[in-house]
């Protein structure tokens, strides 16, 4: 009977033991559930972990879409403790899944408000873009052909079987890019009309990634064949930065009328083993010293005002003044019919 008391004791001790190793890991590392595009200088992390004790650990699941199905298959029992890449085209469908639990940084008073799409603070703003068609300039000049100048130039003849977009279902950039054409062409039948013009002459894949690095001739890869892709107006800043040497003029350029803004969100997630650290982290994500390591980690915007930019920025990735835009309301209305529409148009 003593061996058995003795036993049941010691079981005891070992589990109060794991409880405690598992509360201290729960209050010591903060988990980032992110997508794939993800990226943080050990810099800008390392101080993130000197001003709060915490160890960041980030778990990247896929594209911004992949990443955010999966944790809305978790809710309320999530992998990590705070999420970034919500983009507002996904916006009500995070908000709509219950994921989150509102938390306001004070810096969020650095935003400027147009950015700022959640009331309920759920979601807090933190970097800012347009998904655009983006061409390869050496394709064009070598074959005497101008370069796209909008939507329509897809459907003419010579552009045929030149451009890589990316499938609304799985891919952020697919998606606005697919919102894009229906702010452009209006409602109704007409953007349809038009994706079933260009559908034998695009190559849809699932990823930006494949996309851009496997599939356009313009990627510092220089894998791919096709010369027009849909990715971001910031390309050309990303390609002059990665050359490693000075260039006068970037080798991609932007066709600025097929832009689609986008706004990225991160949030506390509902559940969180960790909410303090969780709070803490979206808190940085604001802070000026992560803002201003956004362009050349991401390679988008900033949303805090004020945040310098650097200099690849600011000679290479002109903003767009007037990107096209829908509410939040009409994409939460109309995405996922849309989505069914696009793929009855393109791939059925």
């Amino acid at each position: 009977m003593r061996a058995v008391v003795a036993a049941f004791a010691a079981l005891v001790v070992c589990a109060s033991a794991a409880g405690a190793a598992d509360a201290s890991r729960a209050s010591n590392t903060v988990v980032l559930v992110t997508h794939d595009s993800f990226a943080i200088s050990k810099p800008v992390e390392s101080a993130f972990e000197r001003q709060t004790g915490l160890t960041l650990r980030v778990l990247q699941t896929g594209d911004a879409g992949e990443a955010l199905n999966r944790a809305l298959l978790t809710a309320g029992h999530p992998e990590g403790d705070a999420f970034f890449g919500v983009d507002n085209n996904l916006l009500s469908r995070a908000l709509g899944g219950n994921l989150f639990v509102p938390y306001a940084p004070p810096a969020l008073a650095r935003v400027d408000p147009v950015y700022d799409l959640d009331r309920s603070h759920r979601l807090v703003p933190i970097d800012h873009g347009d998904v655009c068609l983006v061409y390869d300039r050496a394709w064009f000049a070598k074959h005497e052909l101008p370069p796209p100048r909008g939507f329509e130039d897809l459907i003419r003849k010579g552009y045929a079987k030149l451009t890589v977009v990316e499938n609304p279902a799985t891919s952020t950039p697919g998606l606005a890019f697919m919102l894009a054409t229906v702010a452009h062409f209006g409602p109704g039948n007409a953007p349809w009309t038009f994706w079933s013009e260009i559908r034998n002459q695009v190559l849809v894949t699932d990823s930006w990634d494949d996309a851009y690095d496997n599939r356009f001739s313009g990627s510092s890869s220089h894998k791919g064949t096709r010369p027009i892709v849909v990715s971001y107006s910031t390309d050309p800043a990303a390609e002059v930065y990665f050359a490693g040497k000075p260039l006068p003029r970037s080798p991609v350029g932007v066709v600025r009328n097929t832009c689609f803004g986008q706004v990225e969100f991160a949030g506390v997630l509902r559940g969180a083993k960790n909410p303090d650290g969780a709070r803490k982290l979206v808190a940085f994500m604001l802070s000026q010293q992560f803002q201003a390591g956004i362009p050349l980690t991401m390679f988008v915007y900033p949303v805090r005002e004020k945040t310098p930019l650097p200099a690849v920025f600011r000679k290479f990735a002109l903003p767009v003044a007037h990107p096209l835009e829908l509410s939040p309301a009409t994409i939460a209305a109309n995405r996922d019919a849309w989505i069914r529409t696009w793929t009855d148009a393109v791939l059925h």
